[in-house]
């Protein structure tokens, strides 16, 4: 009986945490005040100093301080997974606004009633992820992903960044040492430019912005694929969606396979790429517009979680 009760106790305390993330509070995954320190204010436009170059407009859910930090620091580096709900909760509010805002980011906002999103995550190192057991970026993409087609925004998280490169621990180097560091490091995926030039909207998602090294990283590699992308393909019919290989997809710059996800579901086991069916291995058909010079410019922009409160009060200055 009493080891019954210690398995008990072991398996509750994964299911129902031990703590809140933020302060430590018994037997919650978040408390009152650590929720409002994550949700109780608007999301805002954000601007690192120096805003490095080719920086999409980010957008984020609240100050990277305190309660923020130390939730964002359980879900990443201790596997508080309990978490991965309320954070995607404030992704989801900083991409929503990011999209609504007329006048931030690269081209005009869809309508509301046609928009299509590709919620695309910043990949972690490889390292990191096999350390972690999780790549948190992801994860809380997929609870946002969730969150915005509750409420009707038609949205899917398409993982379609790929690390090229090794590149060196980011700890300790300052903004320009960083974008040195990662530059060239990540590509876009087999398949991936197709799904990013088929959609109304890209928001690059991360958990957190600091010198916004990573998301310029991501936007150029998101660039470079689309606009390859652009100048090979000929605009033609709606055709089937499904990922390139060999010289067509190095032609476009992708590599690997891009994973896209239509729903929620665990990492690397019930997590699928929406070209394939439940129990069977053929292709599912993925609608893709074709392209237009109208819509050659597109809508890159990007959201996190948190970012530091001075990028809160530089954007205020300006």
């Amino acid at each position: 009986m009493e080891s019954v009760q210690r398995w008990w106790q072991d398996l509750s305390g994964l299911v129902l945490p031990a703590e809140c993330g933020g302060c430590g509070t018994a037997r919650t995954v978040l408390c009152h005040r650590c929720r409002a320190a994550l949700h109780g204010t608007a999301p805002r436009r954000v601007r690192p100093d120096p805003e490095p170059p080719g920086l999409p407009a980010v957008h984020a859910a609240a100050r990277y301080a305190d309660e923020v930090r130390a939730v964002l620091l359980a879900h990443k580096e201790r596997g508080a997974l309990a978490l991965t709900r309320p954070l995607g909760t404030a992704l989801a509010g900083a991409v929503r606004v990011g999209l609504e805002e007329a006048g931030e980011g690269e081209g005009p906002p869809p309508p509301a009633s046609s928009r299509a999103v590709l919620l695309v995550p910043v990949p972690s190192a490889r390292r990191a992820t096999r350390s972690r057991g999780h790549d948190p970026a992801r994860r809380i993409a997929l609870a946002a992903a969730a969150e915005l087609r509750a409420a009707r925004v038609p949205v899917r998280v398409a993982a379609v960044l790929r690390q090229r490169r090794v590149v060196a621990d980011q700890t300790g180097l300052n903004s320009r040492q960083r974008l040195d560091n990662l530059f060239g490091a990540l590509a876009v995926a087999a398949g991936g430019a197709r799904l990013l030039c088929g959609a109304d909207a890209v928001v690059l998602v991360d958990d957190l912005v600091t010198t916004g090294a990573s998301l310029a990283e991501a936007a150029r590699a998101v660039r470079a694929a689309m606009e390859t992308h652009r100048t090979a393909e000929v605009p033609g019919p709606p055709v089937r969606g499904t990922r390139r290989t060999g010289a067509a997809g190095r032609a476009a710059g992708e590599e690997g396979v891009a994973a896209v996800y239509d729903s929620v579901a665990r990492e690397g086991k019930e997590v699928r790429p929406s070209e394939a069916r439940k129990g069977g291995t053929d292709p599912v058909p993925v609608r893709v517009r074709p392209l237009d010079a109208a819509r050659s410019s597109g809508l890159l922009r990007a959201a996190v979680v948190a970012a530091p409160p001075d990028a809160f009060e530089r954007n205020n200055r300006n």
